[in-house]
């Protein structure tokens, strides 16, 4: 399991160091990275090195509850498809962009294809295009954000009313699951799914 262990210098007492799955973070390195959120990372960070606060002042980015996960949920993914909402992003304690990317692709459990980055100097990524302003902005370094695509079997997508009716269909604790994900997302992820399956089903935001 992915631990942070901080360090104490035995002369001052004072914490030199944080270690990431056997991996040695230095406080002193100057990059700083943050991750974008808008799903469970939220909610359910779990091992994640981040910062404790999740800000709600992200960029811009197109999501859509577009995405059948393993376990039968409807999950929020980028989906060039959407309207651009405004993300949520907090900052990541590791200061090293290979570190942080390894971090977030342990918490989510998927392949290093499924990460995406950002750095100073890089071209503005596809699907945020805001991103190399916001970032000088709140003074970052790098972007880090889950680049899983929209799914559903073996389709690409689903239209809002065939998510809607799909997700009439579930039952017992596959249905619980579904439905306690999209309550728990974030209020400011209104997206245009999510206020057509609270309009169906009545499944509301809870933060």
């Amino acid at each position: 399991m992915p631990c942070l262990l901080p360090s104490a210098n035995t002369k001052t007492g004072k914490h030199s160091r944080i270690e990431f799955n056997g991996h040695d973070i230095k406080k002193d390195k100057k990059m700083k990275i943050a991750c974008l959120g808008w799903g469970s990372l939220i909610w359910d960070p779990r091992n994640l090195p981040i910062r404790r606060e999740w800000f709600k002042d992200g960029p811009f980015a197109p999501v859509e509850f577009t995405r059948k996960s393993s376990d039968g949920r409807i999950t929020l993914v980028i989906d060039p498809a959407s309207t651009p909402i405004r993300l949520l992003w907090a900052h990541m304690i590791p200061t090293d962009l290979t570190i942080a990317k390894k971090a977030l692709r342990i918490r989510e459990g998927t392949y290093e294809s499924n990460i995406d980055s950002w750095e100073t100097g890089d071209n503005a990524p596809e699907h945020i295009a805001n991103l190399p302003e916001w970032a000088k902005t709140h003074e970052l370094d790098a972007v880090i954000w889950t680049a899983l695509p929209p799914k559903f079997d073996k389709e690409p997508r689903q239209r809002a009313d065939q998510v809607i009716n799909y997700l009439r269909t579930l039952e017992g604790n596959c249905r619980d699951h579904a439905k306690k994900y999209i309550e728990q997302t974030p209020r400011q992820i209104d997206t245009d799914y999510r206020r057509k399956i609270e309009a169906a089903l009545g499944w509301s935001c809870k933060e």
